[in-house]
């Protein structure tokens, strides 16, 4: 008997291929997508991407989406509840797309393991390069729809990730963007039995005030595609 699990959802493509893998493995069934939106905008976390498109791609994949709602600091009263929902209905595991970032891996085993709930990460401990290679072997097809601005321009924003694409951006910048770079949208191809239709209607640049582990704050300039159906 597979064991039941719920899946972080982001809707780009290191949560497409994560996923790709868990549903064609043995181990896991999946019951949900679990996507974090903040109240205010219906749009997800860092990649803005509107709970419609979000709904639209669960749809494709054929798995119900259980949104979250996050007040405008990213807090949610409504988490707490889900995950005791979800172990009631059997859940043993949550997965997740993350790569190499341990302190976040640690914050999620904190957060979980107090339910009896254990993480999954299917692309832990790769490499960027080795996960890109994975990416672009799966047929997944996902586009830019999020750069931070000092790391890659606006010309970025709508592009479709390709081995060539990848060869352009600067020095430094980790080809999987896994330390915040950029973010995409996943639309078409392997776990998705229907293409997303979408269009980008415009591109903003945003500012947000961050403040790091040092005490240090600083501005952090993005460029964010306004994504609809």
């Amino acid at each position: 008997m597979k064991k039941k699990a719920v899946f972080n959802w982001s809707g780009g493509k290191d949560s497409a291929l994560a996923l790709n893998m868990i549903l064609g493995g043995d181990e896991f069934e999946v019951i949900a997508l679990m996507t974090t939106v903040y109240k205010d905008t219906s749009k997800s976390l860092m990649h803005g991407i509107p709970l419609e498109l979000l709904n639209k791609q669960a749809e494709s994949i054929g798995i119900p989406l259980q949104p979250v709602y996050l007040d405008s600091n990213g807090r949610s009263e409504q988490m707490e509840e889900i995950v005791l929902n979800y172990k009631e209905q059997g859940v043993t595991h949550f997965v997740f797309g993350d790569i190499f970032l341990e302190d976040i891996k640690a914050y999620r085993e904190s957060k979980l393991h107090p339910y009896g709930i254990e993480v999954v990460e299917p692309l832990w401990g790769k490499t960027s390069e080795e996960v890109m290679e994975g990416f672009f072997a799966s047929g997944i097809r996902s586009k830019i729809i999020v750069t931070e601005a000092d790391k890659l321009d606006e010309t970025y924003i709508g592009k479709d990730l390709s081995p060539a694409l990848i060869t352009t951006f600067p020095e430094g910048v980790d080809s999987c963007g896994e330390n915040g770079e950029y973010h995409t949208f996943s639309y078409e191809g392997a776990l998705f039995k229907t293409s997303i239709v979408h269009s980008i209607r415009d591109v903003l640049k945003l500012s947000y005030d961050l403040q790091l582990d040092t005490g240090e704050k600083r501005t952090i300039d993005y460029w964010q595609a306004v994504v609809t159906c």
